[in-house]
């Protein structure tokens, strides 16, 4: 049996984490939210009604394809410049429509040209003495008689505070629905905290055993060779080198990083670093997979079917916990 004091470093006492916070809810003001929803938002006023649907999925980043009916397609960079200020990440699909009023919008009869062609027709029907009858009806279709409406919406400042008000209902109603899913997100990921919280408490209590196992272990296996081979080396030597190999199976700084990892995972939900632009659901990713190599590092390193039964269960809460955290903004 080696005794602690045979290296340089001890490694009998439990890693600390006297610092870690528990697992508790997270308060009502966090505000992250799903990247997934759909709002709805109709308006109508005096130039007509404005419809707009507005769906979201997951996305790295932000990107915004907006639709319009063609009489609103000069408002597309506007309607995207306001998604771009209310969504922070997502792929947006927006589809916005006008409808006139009854009775505006339609086209006009061009009657000096209609007057032109009953004229010209009349005169051919005189000189070829033909009785046929002229039918108007048939002369709308000629060329220039129906003239379109004229699209002088351009600058019509009016109909865009319209667009945007509806578009902006639209999106908070969005807001609203994936906030509500994420708040349901976020309670999951509590719970997943503190299930790793509760492994990894356990894997702190075993942590000192395995490297005294593994420390024993290595140390019969190293005598039983020399005295197959009848070698002697001094007893400090030997322990010496014991301790070396055994160092490599403490994980007592991967324990502590992935604590720290946890706590700042868990500050993140709480809403601590809200003021910052970067959308949480970023920062939430990379955590997760800073966990999952901390973690990936103590089942290479610690070499106990009870601390890897405690890492396995680690890494599947890991992967749930990613899973959601990449739909979130």
């Amino acid at each position: 049996m080696i005794s602690p004091t045979a290296g340089n470093v001890s490694h009998t006492d439990r890693p600390h984490l006297a610092n870690s916070a528990p697992m508790t809810s997270p308060n009502t003001t966090c505000t992250l939210r799903s990247m997934t929803g759909q709002g709805h938002a109709e308006l109508q006023d005096a130039l007509g009604t404005v419809t707009v649907e507005v769906r979201t999925v997951n996305h790295r980043g932000f990107k915004c394809s907006p639709r319009t009916s063609e009489s609103l397609a000069w408002l597309e960079s506007r309607i995207e410049k306001i998604a771009r200020s209310m969504i922070r990440r997502g792929a947006v699909y927006l589809t916005v429509n006008w409808q006139r009023p009854p009775g505006q919008g339609l086209p006009s009869i061009d009657t000096a040209a209609l007057e032109n062609y009953y004229r010209q027709l009349t005169r051919v029907r005189d000189t070829i003495g033909e009785a046929a009858k002229i039918d108007l009806t048939a002369l709308v279709d000629l060329p220039g008689v129906v003239v379109p409406a004229p699209e002088n919406w351009r600058d019509h400042e009016e109909l865009w505070a319209i667009v945007e008000r509806a578009v902006c209902d639209a999106i908070e109603n969005l807001n609203a629905m994936r906030r509500a899913e994420g708040a349901a997100m976020i309670q999951t990921l509590v719970r997943e905290c503190a299930a790793i919280r509760g492994h990894l408490d356990s894997v702190c209590r075993l942590a000192p055993r395995t490297i005294d196992l593994y420390r024993n272990r290595l140390e019969s296996k190293i005598r039983r060779v020399l005295e197959e081979h009848r070698l002697e080396i001094p007893t400090f030597d030997l322990l010496r080198e014991v301790q070396i190999y055994a160092d490599r199976s403490d994980v007592s700084e991967e324990l502590t990083r992935l604590d720290s990892h946890l706590q700042m995972f868990h500050g993140i939900l709480q809403g601590n670093g809200n003021a910052d632009p970067e959308p949480s659901g970023r920062k939430l990713d990379f955590v997760t997979q800073e966990m999952f190599r901390e973690t990936n590092t103590i089942g290479s390193k610690a070499s106990d079917a009870e601390v890897s039964s405690h890492v396995v269960e680690i890494k599947c809460a890991i992967e749930r916990m990613r899973e959601l955290v990449q739909n979130l903004e």
